[in-house]
């Protein structure tokens, strides 16, 4: 647990070493995560889903849970919705649900990947008849945006071949354009497209949007209100996420990025378990891109939380982003500057590693105690008893 004493020795540390504490701290109040709807809900693998009790049973409940987060973290207001996964009879009646919670609609995310006719693809399908269904689908998903308060289409799409000479690659990639210049055409002005990729899965021989050079040559074709959503699990082994952050955010199509982890390929682990160091690189880029007068992108976590408990699961992932923002928001900037303009190969290394190694616990545990959240959100959660009411309440009969 940690103390004020704590906090305050560690404040006057980094006041002593230069820091503005008070800009760190307000910037980590500052901070807006999206939790995903779906990462609330029944998961599993391939092979079977794994229940537990007490999960929700419909979009009501899993904000219900979402709203746990927030009270316990601060820094999660918004939940990232699925459709048709959250669809209900009166669209009204869930954005009341969430105003009473005190949370407000992330991303909406459109699924044109179960539907049986999607099983060749749904933008990227051979037949125009299903490529105009999934159009229908997507449109209809600003709709819904528009009714929630949503500003953003979040896509990611199943779509691709799994044998050489399935189909013509490049007249994919053409119907993917086309169908998504007309959902362009029919988004508001205030919702933005944000175009995921991925370089593998379900489709094993070619993904119709493959990697990030694909969806940034997309969003330049539809217009400045389409830029790159970067998954950390949609990328081979061994790929420089952050260097891809980094030149993504220099052309101001950065427009969003899913957190998770990953040991082999999308594990959708939770983020930071198995590559923090990496999880910093990241957000030393985006802090960077803010320090050059871009905001941060769209934060959302996208984990799938197969034999973890859901809740706290979640909550764990918002603290560790929290503290992973605050080590970036550390790093000495001009010494990291300096230090590159010399070539000072193990001096930039140093700079970034001085600030990865500080221990930012009482740092963000006191600005959470600001926001009228938990100093230590995981022992307030399981102190609550909520994950054994909602296990008495709502039971384990799936639905």
């Amino acid at each position: 647990m940690m103390s004020d004493h704590d906090y305050e020795h560690l404040a006057q540390r980094l006041a002593g070493e230069g820091h503005d504490v008070g800009a760190v701290e307000r910037a980590i109040a500052a901070l807006v995560i999206e939790t995903p709807s779906w990462g609330y809900g029944d998961s599993g693998t391939r092979f079977g889903v794994f229940l537990q009790p007490g999960r929700p049973r419909d979009v009501f409940e899993r904000f219900d849970d979402a709203a746990q987060v927030q009270r316990l973290t601060g820094t999660a207001p918004a939940v990232a919705t699925h459709f048709p996964w959250d669809a209900v009879d009166d669209l009204a009646v869930l954005r009341a649900h969430a105003d009473e919670l005190g949370l407000r609609f992330g991303a909406v995310n459109p699924n044109v990947f179960q539907d049986p006719d999607y099983k060749l693809g749904s933008v990227g399908n051979p037949d125009p008849a299903i490529r105009a269904k999934a159009v229908e689908a997507l449109i209809e998903c600003v709709g819904i945006a528009t009714e929630l308060g949503s500003t953003a289409q979040s896509l990611w799409f199943a779509d691709g071949t799994n044998y050489p000479g399935q189909d013509n690659l490049a007249q994919r990639h053409e119907r993917v354009v086309e169908c998504l210049s007309e959902l362009y055409a029919a988004m508001p002005p205030e919702q933005e497209m944000l175009v995921e990729y991925k370089f593998f899965e379900p489709a094993f021989y070619s993904t119709d949007i493959p990697d990030w050079g694909a969806a940034l040559s997309i969003c330049q074709r539809l217009g400045e209100r389409a830029r790159v959503l970067v998954d950390f699990g949609h990328h081979a082994q061994g790929t420089n996420v952050e260097q891809i952050v980094a030149l993504i955010a220099a052309q101001n199509r950065l427009g969003g990025f899913h957190f998770n982890d990953r040991k082999y390929a999308d594990d959708d682990l939770l983020l930071g378990s198995v590559n923090p160091f990496a999880l910093f690189l990241v957000f030393s880029e985006l802090v960077l891109g803010a320090d050059d007068g871009r905001p941060l992108p769209r934060l959302t976590i996208d984990q799938s939380h197969n034999v973890e408990e859901k809740v706290e699961a979640m909550i764990l992932s918002v603290v560790t982003l929290q503290e992973a923002y605050a080590r970036a928001l550390l790093i000495d900037r001009r010494a990291l500057a300096a230090a590159q303009a010399e070539g000072d190969v193990l001096g930039g290394y140093e700079v970034l590693t001085s600030a990865y190694q500080t221990d930012v616990r009482p740092l963000c545990a006191h600005v959470r105690e600001q926001l009228g959240a938990a100093a230590d959100p995981i022992a307030a959660f399981r102190a609550s008893g909520y994950a054994a009411r909602m296990a008495a309440e709502r039971g384990g009969v799936r639905v």
